[in-house]
């Protein structure tokens, strides 16, 4: 049974944005990240590639760089100023202990409340196949959620000063086939967001087809979204909670 989609609590402070590669977080949740940094939030993006396979015309050598400097734009057009990458292979990231340690390291470093990423799940919001890599960074996130509280789960990262975090409240997975909450990002966190997509033009163009212009695409998805939490537009988000806050917001209390 599907839970009713409700808002999501903003009563944290840190957020970091977990993704497989440059542009992944543009396509809906740059847009609840400009509403949180324009409420004094810390959001820290952390990227498992730098997309170097992502266009066809262009060397992996080349394509890297670009998309890089790509999406440290895209950051900063919703308020983001760090940006990390992991240096995983575009396409075939591999799942398994050592991306989970490299996310484990970042939430130890950057102690976030929230975690937001991709769905882990083979179909997406509308029905569309979701990509390998980002199945697999979905999925990695979760698990590093977990992981970073316990000291003995890799305990090697002690030795670099970084000690457990158990203060992750809630992993969020955009573009989820049956999201349960959503994010208000009606006049300007939209139309940050939009920037944001804008930002990869090069990456667009390189694609050799025509993708979705940013703000129509982007105005269609979240007025598709909005009314699931009576808003004009909104994020939605499949939320998995990290520890037991009382009764889920769908139960009625007492």
């Amino acid at each position: 049974m599907t839970a009713p989609t409700q808002v999501l609590p903003e009563d944290w402070n840190r957020c970091l944005a977990v993704a497989a590669h440059p542009d992944d977080i543009e396509y809906g949740t740059a847009s609840a990240v400009a509403r949180w940094t324009a409420q004094g939030k810390q959001v820290t993006y952390l990227l498992a590639t730098r997309g170097e396979a992502g266009i066809d015309s262009l060397h992996p050598s080349k394509a890297g760089p670009l998309r890089e400097q790509e999406q440290r734009a895209a950051a900063a057009e919703v308020g983001v100023d760090v940006v990390e990458f992991l240096d995983h292979p575009d396409g075939v990231i591999e799942g398994g202990p050592a991306l989970r340690r490299d996310i484990v390291r970042s939430i130890r470093r950057h102690k976030p409340d929230v975690i937001v990423t991709g769905s882990y799940e083979t179909r997406m919001a509308g029905g569309m196949a979701n990509q390998a890599d980002h199945r697999v960074v979905g999925l990695a996130a979760l698990d590093a959620a977990r992981d970073a509280g316990n000291r003995w789960i890799f305990p090697e990262l002690a030795d670099e000063g970084l000690e457990p975090w158990d203060g992750v409240r809630f992993v969020c997975f955009a573009g989820a086939d049956r999201p349960t909450h959503g994010v208000d990002v009606t006049g300007e966190p939209l139309r940050a967001g939009i920037r944001s997509l804008a930002a990869h033009a090069e990456y667009t163009k390189g694609l050799g087809v025509s993708g979705p212009e940013p703000g129509p695409f982007l105005t269609w998805m979240a007025e598709l979204g909005g009314p699931a939490i009576g808003v004009e537009a909104a994020v939605l988000f499949d939320v998995y909670m990290l520890r037991f806050e009382g009764p889920p917001p769908w139960e009625p209390a007492g």
